[in-house]
């Protein structure tokens, strides 16, 4: 199987923390997110026009967490992804509530404070910031409530879970997420660091 990704994509990123907890081999092409050329290739993949993208032969999979559940689904005696229904039931609630909720809000300040004067649209406006912090606060509660007794997002199993919430906290300091307050966040993700998948996958600027 190929996946077109890009390093610095945290949606891509817990696909590739899926591939290597599963020790799941995968070709990769990286997408120039900055080239018009590649970027026409990309909507021919995804007429989203976003990575990640899998191909599997003549089938083509986008959306990350479509991405990281096939693989489980393709790996026998894996644990990431158990079968038990209610067990995929908890996973899947919280890999939609990161995409939902959790990593739009941070995606507002990851914009404000790296991409955006990276990419020449100018300072951060203070009040999109602002707002940025606000959903950040109201979702970061959550967890840190879900996280006060437990190590993983499941409890004491890690799960493709803890790589879907974990990837858009790959920029916590870069774009000044407003999470020091939130303990149990901070030492789940802590935790989260010192996986392999983790380490094997931070971008190199």
């Amino acid at each position: 199987m190929r996946l077109f990704h890009h390093p610095v994509s945290s949606n891509a990123r817990r696909v590739l923390m899926t591939a290597i907890a599963l020790d799941f081999p995968l070709e990769l092409t990286e997408v120039n997110l900055m080239s018009d050329e590649d970027r026409r290739r990309l909507v021919e993949l995804n007429p989203n026009s976003k990575i990640p993208v899998l191909q599997d032969g003549d089938f083509l999979l986008w959306e990350s967490c479509a991405i990281m559940q096939y693989l489980a689904d393709h790996t026998p005696g894996q644990t990431l992804y158990p079968q038990d229904l209610r067990t995929r039931a908890d996973i899947n609630r919280w890999m939609f509530w990161g995409c939902q909720h959790f990593a739009p809000a941070l995606g507002v300040l990851t914009w404000e404070n790296i991409w955006k004067g990276m990419v020449g649209a100018g300072p951060a406006d203070p009040l999109e910031v602002a707002r940025g912090e606000r959903d950040v606060a109201e979702y970061a509660i959550v967890l840190d409530g879900h996280l006060s007794q437990r190590q993983w997002i499941l409890g004491d199993t890690l799960s493709l879970a803890d790589f879907a919430v974990a990837a858009p906290l790959m920029y916590l300091e870069q774009a000044k997420l407003p999470l020091a307050e939130y303990a149990n966040i901070l030492a789940w993700f802590g935790r989260v660091q010192q996986l392999d998948a983790w380490k094997k996958t931070v971008p190199v600027w």
